[in-house]
């Protein structure tokens, strides 16, 4: 790849998620403070990011992959999202908020797999070069939550007093803006398939790969996915909000702390893989959620905040060793036939059904534990997916025995 490209796709990647870190990490913290939203209006604005997710196939598959090209798309996309942004800036209230903020995640979740799509057609060997751009979504992602807390405060007390919040929204549009028109200047990605092709749902959803679940342990790894997601909604959705409503300072900014701990431990994990294998790997995943909510449980902003920095750090743990060994494991089974298939299964079990759930049950004990006085009663609402982690933390080391060795390359 040459220079001028690299820099074109690192720009990109950085521009996509300081998009997304610009309003999603903020976003139960504004909605409940600017707009009032209840819990289960919560549930209802973080599930946009799961119909998103399962709508986005579609966009792809039958747009994306036939008629257009991918950077195109993404320009296009990334312009509309720029006036949604706009939107859910101006919006005064959840009822207004939430069919803007539905329509943007409709729309950005495709942009995940397109900002991919156009990377791997300019690489020769994506096994190698993709972790090089790719690490600059996470930088980018970083920036954004330092921007929030260290150089706007929007996120201090009285920032969010002020209704500061709804700032996010005109950073991350003024990103959408930029990158909708650098999406032109990217290298040309055309359709990978014929127009004359016949798609079948099937396949763009992955069902194909259903087959799969015949296997007893990918059957147990399957439904440990979808209720890991579970304790998962309740860090997206609840964290932000926590950690601002118990008076940590720049909590955004702290929240940085672990996308640091992903690229740190994503470079431990093929050490790990092959030192301890999948079922150790993935079991460490699922205890580190139950730890950390643990931690938030228990820690606070005074003299046990640390508790709450290390809660945040566990992230790299419980994301890669959880998900990306997942990734890596359903991979090894599939099988030439249905690589593609049963990654994209993986995904809409995850963000789509599991994350659906999870918000969900997210909003209902939040409500359940919201005081008369309009506190929290954090404590309880972070011991209950603590102690859902680690339920299925016990059902996966008690019923998975997959004694095949899974094979990971390094980086």
């Amino acid at each position: 790849m040459n220079l001028s490209n690299r820099i074109k796709l690192s720009s990109m990647m950085f521009l996509e998620f300081f998009i997304w870190g610009s309003w999603f990490v903020t976003l139960g913290t504004f909605i409940g403070n600017n707009l009032h939203a209840t819990g289960s209006q919560s549930a209802a604005v973080f599930s946009t990011q799961s119909w998103g997710a399962i709508i986005a196939p579609f966009i792809i598959g039958l747009i994306a992959d036939r008629f257009f090209n991918a950077e195109r798309i993404l320009g296009i996309l990334h312009l509309v999202g720029a006036l949604l942004m706009y939107q859910m800036y101006k919006a005064a209230d959840i009822s207004t908020f939430y069919p803007y903020v539905l329509s943007y995640m409709i729309l950005f979740m495709p942009t995940l797999a397109l900002v991919n799509s156009v990377s791997f057609n300019q690489m020769k060997d994506p096994e190698k070069e993709f972790s090089t751009i790719r690490v600059w979504g996470t930088i980018g992602w970083i920036v954004a939550g330092l921007l929030i807390s260290y150089i706007y405060h929007w996120d201090s007390s009285e920032g969010i007093s002020a209704g500061m919040l709804k700032y996010t929204f005109l950073m991350a549009g003024i990103g959408s803006l930029v990158l909708g028109l650098f999406s032109f200047m990217l290298p040309a990605t055309p359709p990978k398939v014929s127009t004359n092709e016949k798609v079948k749902i099937s396949e763009i959803l992955g069902l194909d790969a259903l087959k799969l679940l015949k296997d007893k342990n990918f059957a147990i790894f399957f439904v440990s996915s979808i209720l890991i997601c579970i304790p998962l909604a309740f860090y997206y959705q609840n964290a932000n909000p926590f950690l601002s409503n118990i008076g940590l300072d720049n909590p955004t900014g702290k929240m940085t702390i672990g996308q640091m701990s992903e690229v740190l431990f994503l470079l431990l994990l093929p050490v790990f893989f092959s030192r301890f294998g999948f079922k150790k790997t993935i079991l460490v995943g699922m205890l580190a959620w139950a730890v950390r909510y643990a931690l938030f449980a228990y820690g606070n902003a005074g003299d046990l905040s640390f508790m709450l920095i290390i809660g945040i750090a566990l992230h790299g743990i419980c994301y890669d060793f959880f998900f990306v060994s997942g990734q890596i494991y359903t991979n090894s089974k599939a099988g030439v036939q249905y690589k593609s298939a049963a990654q994209g299964l993986i995904t809409l079990a995850t963000y789509g059904i599991g994350m659906l759930i999870g918000f969900e049950v997210a909003g209902m004990i939040t409500d359940t534990y919201k005081l008369s006085d309009g506190a929290f009663d954090w404590k309880m609402i972070w011991i209950i997916p603590a102690g859902i982690a680690a339920v299925v933390f016990l059902l996966f080391s008690l019923f998975f025995n997959d004694k095949e060795k899974v094979e990971v390359e390094t980086v």
